[in-house]
């Protein structure tokens, strides 16, 4: 168990789900207690989902924390109905696992704002931190994204530690077993349907055999990005005033007030490649925009290889090169009303520059031949979508409206329809279709 984080007086709440894993943490905190001068609390969040397993789940942890003499926090949410109230998040539909997440998170919080709290321990390992950097791997992180769980964050209300982050899951249950401890067991742990589950149970043992070692290896890999990143944000923070300009030059000096930024492409192309990408990362942060790899690729072209006048636009995020700057805004591309609607081939692939997308359908394994046409197409007033875990269809315009998309950026807004639905639209996740997989991602108009 690791305690650097921890000093005496210390008081902290572990987040008790029932599991082996925060049942380890709680009780060996409470043991040392003494020993190490903090003051232990439990907490557990009932999530409104598991029925009676999720209530003897409560029930087990109210009866642990006595025992151990802890003082116990507790609370309810409903999982299922706050996502289907709110399924969006930000530009991304939210599951029932980032939902719970999210609200679990937004507790703790709480609990440190209005309890006499200084941190909160959460309980997880080695094996977590390895499944946590492959998921991100596979989804295709940034370095940044490849540091997994922080040991360690901050925040206004207090601090979130993970004490056991270096430990393994088969310690942890031998750790169980030799103090005769017992521990509760979530059902939905092996349900495959989730993403985690699949690489926890399937993708990581089957890595096991290709070298044992590689747990370890992917949770050193994570420190080597964490201390990277930390590198990164301080020399970033540093040069970035360099570069950026706020406002548009103006005839005779100076700069005029003007939505957006611009960089200073005398500077930037004296930069190396790499400070170049988290350079243009930085700027779009800025504008609250976040562009993958083949968006930023698209901004790095046109900073380096394109000419005055020309533009494009990638996720939201627009761009124009001047003759010396690059000048970043969100928004639409300007002057484009009604895009042009693109037919996709089932399977295929198509770029289409109006939207900033490259779009490519697949045949999910042994699907029959698709007889329906796709296409890609903005958004007309009547469509509905059907979002994952919603009641049924909602009315685009609604969906957009509770999104806050408004203005000119509402105008442009790509779906794909196929057989008469909507099966894909940007910024939501759709039902499925069966037996096609959609596969979005931005790209530069001259891409």
């Amino acid at each position: 168990m690791d305690l650097t984080h921890l000093r005496p007086g210390m008081r902290i709440a572990v987040g008790l789900s029932g599991g082996a894993d925060s049942v380890a943490l709680l009780c060996a905190l409470a043991a040392r207690s003494s020993e190490l001068g903090l003051v232990v609390h439990a907490a557990h969040l009932h999530h409104g989902l598991r029925g009676v397993e999720a209530d003897g789940d409560l029930a087990f942890c109210r009866e642990l924390a006595a025992k151990l003499g802890v003082e116990f926090h507790e609370a309810r949410v409903d999982v299922a109905a706050e996502s289907r109230a709110n399924p969006l998040a930000g530009k991304s539909a939210e599951s029932i696992e980032e939902a719970a997440r999210r609200l679990r998170y937004s507790w703790f919080r709480e609990l440190l704002s209005k309890a006499p709290l200084d941190a909160v321990a959460t309980a997880h390992t080695l094996d977590d931190q390895a499944e946590t950097v492959l998921a991100k791997f596979l989804r295709g992180a940034w370095t940044e994204g490849l540091g997994g769980i922080s040991p360690v964050v901050e925040f206004p209300e207090g601090r979130f530690v993970r004490p056991l982050l270096g430990t393994s899951r088969a310690k942890i249950e031998s750790y169980l077993k030799a103090i005769g401890q017992s521990w509760r067991e979530d059902s939905t742990n092996r349900d495959p349907a989730y993403t985690r589950n699949r690489i926890r149970h399937e993708l990581l043992p089957l890595l096991d055999g290709w070298n044992p070692k590689l747990r370890r290896h992917l949770v050193q890999m994570a420190e080597l990005a964490r201390d990277e990143e930390s590198w990164w944000e301080a020399e970033v923070a540093r040069l970035a005033p360099q570069l950026m300009l706020s406002g548009r030059p103006v005839r005779g000096g100076g700069r005029a007030v003007a939505a957006g930024l611009a960089i200073d492409l005398a500077k930037f192309t004296a930069l190396a490649t790499a400070m170049q990408r988290r350079m243009l990362r930085y700027a779009a942060g800025q504008l609250g925009a976040a562009p993958d790899f083949d968006a930023t690729e698209a901004l790095l072209n046109l900073a380096v290889s394109g000419r005055a006048g020309q533009r494009c636009q990638v996720e939201g995020l627009r761009a124009e090169r001047t003759a010396r700057e690059l000048r970043l805004d969100v928004g639409p591309a300007t002057g484009v009303d009604a895009p042009a609607e693109f037919a996709i081939p089932v399977p295929g692939e198509i770029l289409a520059p109006a939207f900033g997308l490259r779009v490519r359908i697949e045949l999910r394994e042994c699907a029959a031949p698709h007889s329906h046409k796709a296409t890609l197409r903005n958004w007309r007033p009547g469509d509905r979508v059907t979002i994952k875990h919603s009641s049924g269809p909602k009315k685009v315009k609604e969906v957009l409206e509770r999104m806050r998309i408004s203005g000119s950026e509402r105008q442009v807004w790509p779906v794909i329809e196929v057989g008469g639905q909507i099966a894909w639209m940007r910024g939501v996740e759709v039902e499925d279709t069966p037996g096609l997989v959609f596969r979005v991602k931005t790209a530069g108009a001259g891409s």
